[in-house]
């Protein structure tokens, strides 16, 4: 199998079949607004394709529910599976389970612990963790040193530990502060987990904000956290003038938030081309076709000038 880098435009399924085709796909949660986007780009791929059955279900964020539905779909005999793990550290008995059973088995959007020790007959279909957290870091440099705000302090809100995504992006944030390709000089407060989640991180803001300590920007792992830092810094009477803001997804909401004046910075994640990539790796697989065991799907920075290329896109 190879490893190669692809836009998403350029997935496509070369090849049709009259025999009806089943895949199972397990999603980490249904209550997500940027796996809602992956979700549905599943379902409306498959939609368009001539025989081709999805079982979805809803792990809630368990991941023995999450092993659950994979056993069960193996049990029920469907043609794949496609997973968006709850716990990228828990993918290898997801991975065992499925070879054992001889059913091909795609990873989307979260990397597993075991992607270098696959079988040939599993994939991973994301976008490149190392590119967001650059891409989204960079820009709040550059926006900061056009500011002439050096040093610049900020806060860091991190998605679930237990996700590779969260993981690398906040190593990301790091990493351009240790490679002096930062305008400014970028101090962190506190970094903390936000899960996410746009509640956590507004209660979490409310906190932060509650010390008093000055600060000039929020760097969060999501749109959603974003969000929800927005919102506490909003309720607190705070400018949206007088700080940076930059997450990651281009969501909407984010995109609207952008429009608005509050979010400075967000990085398009593809989150349509990548569920319609997954179930195109998955029926590859479940035919016998070479397919690329890694697919990335490239990361794009979105700031208010070219915003408008991206607010019907996810």
């Amino acid at each position: 199998m190879k490893k190669t880098l692809i836009a998403a435009g350029l997935v496509s399924l070369m090849s049709t079949t009259a025999m009806a085709e089943t895949i199972g796909v397990t999603m980490a949660r249904f209550d997500d607004n940027f796996l809602t986007v992956l979700r549905n780009g599943m379902i409306e791929y498959a939609d368009g394709l001539e025989g081709v059955d999805l079982q979805v279900e809803d792990a809630q964020d368990d991941v023995g529910r999450q092993l659950d539905q994979i056993n069960n779909f193996i049990a029920s005999g469907v043609d794949a599976i496609v997973v968006n793990p709850v716990d990228t550290s828990a993918t290898e008995a997801m991975t065992a389970a499925a070879e054992a059973a001889g059913v091909p088995l795609v990873y989307v959007n979260r990397q597993p612990i075991n992607l270098d020790t696959l079988p040939d007959n599993q994939a991973f279909v994301a976008s490149n963790e190392v590119d967001s957290g650059t891409l989204e870091t960079l820009e709040v440099c550059r926006l900061f040193g056009e500011q002439g705000t050096d040093p610049a302090r900020i806060y860091v809100m991190m998605g679930q530990l237990s996700n590779q995504a969260a993981v690398q992006r906040t190593a990301d944030i790091h990493d351009v502060m240790a490679s002096g390709d930062c305008d400014v000089t970028l101090e962190i407060i506190d970094e903390q987990t936000a899960n996410w989640s746009r509640d956590e991180a507004q209660d979490l803001m409310t906190n932060w904000l509650s010390t008093g300590e000055p600060f000039d920007g929020v760097i969060a792992n999501n749109d959603e956290m974003a969000i929800g830092a927005i919102q506490a810094m909003l309720a607190a009477g705070i400018s949206m003038d007088d700080v940076v803001v930059a997450g990651i997804d281009a969501t909407q909401d984010a995109l609207a938030a952008m429009g608005a004046g509050q979010l400075d910075v967000t990085v398009f994640q593809d989150a349509a081309g990548q569920g319609s990539g997954s179930i195109n790796a998955a029926l590859g697989l479940a035919r016998g076709e070479d397919v690329d065991q890694t697919v990335w799907i490239p990361f794009q920075l979105v700031v208010p000038s070219n915003m408008s290329e991206y607010t019907s896109r996810n």
